[in-house]
């Protein structure tokens, strides 16, 4: 490990843990264990699939279940039914790209909707590559402790999330692109950052939340401005031009970030709700059928206008998590549904554990939301660590989406939502590898040591090397 640049690591361990490892575990379950009779939408397979079809579902076809179907289903055949609008268009775009470019050659072979499988194969294990690499990158740069990043990042590879950043949904392309705009933003870069962050809310809804980074950044830059230029000398005028410029460039970047919602809202509402287009005459009759026997409405409906359309804020995402879904504060809190709840138990208790231990270690700096500047950082010593200054809008960020996921959302998809969003479940996961490494490496039965791991020698709290300890491979 110590030749080799630790995010070039962390890409061959992702690589190494999606596309062969998944793909062959998904083949052999698929076959032993029956597939669950769930009420979930599965549209009839048009045209008849050939011989050769039929071989790659085998193979892939457990990466196409749940919300996949939808996924591909919008990159086969568009916007067709009412509730595939709560996923949103980026994804299936790519796929399609791919599906009708880098495989066209497979078109003798493949029918389409085989060819959207392999490219959400075949992306998604590109996405994960960068994702972890990216995770690494900006673990360096918030923790200030390559040893932690990479522990992250490593433990990104193996998260239990990573079932779905093999399959066909949008996890790991959010996931690389998130962590990327959360990087790029760390390095100074706002608007490569704005447009990394822009096209995350591309490909899930909960890319807007990630908004507040920029919020944030513009509200410390202009703190630190102000506690550094006070004085009886500084007059209030230059202080009004920078908070004008500051405000000014947060609501331009922020509306950069939201653009993509609004203008597939904007679509979705065209689609639906706007005069009939004939499209009924090119749907097919099995798909109309579908349509009748689920309830769902189909975007050919000419005349007949969805509910959502005569509201006075038509938004379709909304009334989907709320009609089809029942999304909604604490609706899911039933008891038939205390097994989900068990499920979404590790990452919940994980999640407030990294929070309330963050809070103790950092009381002051908590209450003063992170725009006090500390005597460490004005000595230019920044403590490193999960516990540093820097992680505390990432915090913040995590115990949000959880606090929203835990009390708003289907509880049993908190693993993927968090996983896929937050790098902080990993950073803290990292920082308890770390602190209880003694235990894990302590004398074997025999009486010999046990060999320390690859990596160096366990790092204190403070990531800094200990005296003595030299020839760590990652410093």
């Amino acid at each position: 490990l110590g030749l080799l640049r630790p995010s070039c690591v962390c890409a061959e361990a992702a690589s190494g843990a999606q596309l062969p490892l998944f793909s062959s575990f998904q083949a052999v379950f698929d076959l032993l264990i029956p597939d669950h009779a769930a009420d979930a939408f599965s549209p009839p397979r048009l045209p008849e699939p050939g011989a050769w079809d039929v071989l790659a579902e085998r193979l892939l076809g457990g990466l196409a279940r749940w919300d996949a179907e939808h996924f591909l289903f919008i990159a086969e055949r568009g916007y067709l039914y009412e509730h595939n609008c709560a996923f949103f268009p980026l994804y299936p775009l790519s796929l399609r790209a791919v599906a009708e470019g880098a495989l066209w050659p497979l078109q003798p072979l493949l029918r389409l909707r085989s060819r959207l499988l392999l490219s959400a194969v075949l992306l998604n294990s590109l996405f994960s590559v960068l994702a972890a690499a990216a995770l690494y990158e900006l673990g360096c740069g918030v923790l200030r402790c390559r040893r932690a990043a990479f522990l992250a990042a490593l433990l990104f590879c193996i998260s239990p999330a990573n079932v779905f950043m093999a399959a066909a949904y949008s996890e790991s392309m959010f996931a690389c692109l998130a962590f990327g705009a959360m990087w790029r933003l760390e390095k100074g870069q706002s608007w490569l950052s704005a447009l990394l962050f822009s096209l995350a809310s591309g490909v899930r809804a909960n890319g807007l939340v990630n908004a507040g980074f920029f919020l944030y950044s513009c509200a410390k830059c202009f703190a630190l401005r102000f506690q550094v230029g006070s004085g009886p000398g500084r007059t209030l005028s230059p202080l009004w031009r920078q908070l004008l410029s500051v405000a000014s460039s947060a609501v331009v970047t922020c509306a950069g970030i939201c653009l993509p919602f609004v203008l597939f809202q904007y679509y979705a509402y065209v689609r639906f709700c706007g005069p009939g287009t004939g499209l009924e005459l090119d749907v097919p009759k099995p798909l109309q059928q579908l349509a009748l026997d689920k309830g769902y409405h189909l975007a050919a409906m000419s005349g007949v206008k969805p509910t959502w359309c005569s509201q006075r804020f038509p938004v379709v995402y909304s009334y989907i998590q709320d009609v089809y879904w029942n999304v909604g504060f604490l609706r899911y809190f039933e008891l038939r549904q205390v097994p989900n709840f068990l499920l979404a138990l590790p990452v919940t208790f994980l999640g407030f554990w990294a929070a309330g231990t963050y809070v103790v270690a950092n009381p002051r700096h908590c209450l003063t939301l992170g725009l006090e500047r500390r005597k460490d950082e004005q000595e230019g010593k920044p403590r490193a660590g999960f516990c540093c200054p820097a992680v505390f809008v990432y915090v913040v960020h995590a115990t949000a989406l959880l606090l929203f996921g835990f009390f708003c959302m289907h509880v049993q998809v908190l693993t993927r939502f968090l996983g896929s969003s937050s790098p902080v479940l990993y950073w803290f996961s990292a920082h308890l590898l770390q602190e209880h490494e003694r235990w894990l490496w302590t004398e074997g039965a025999a009486g010999q040591s046990a060999v320390p791991p690859p990596m160096g020698p366990a790092a204190p709290r403070s990531c800094a090397p200990r005296a003595g300890r030299a020839g760590s491979t990652l410093r």
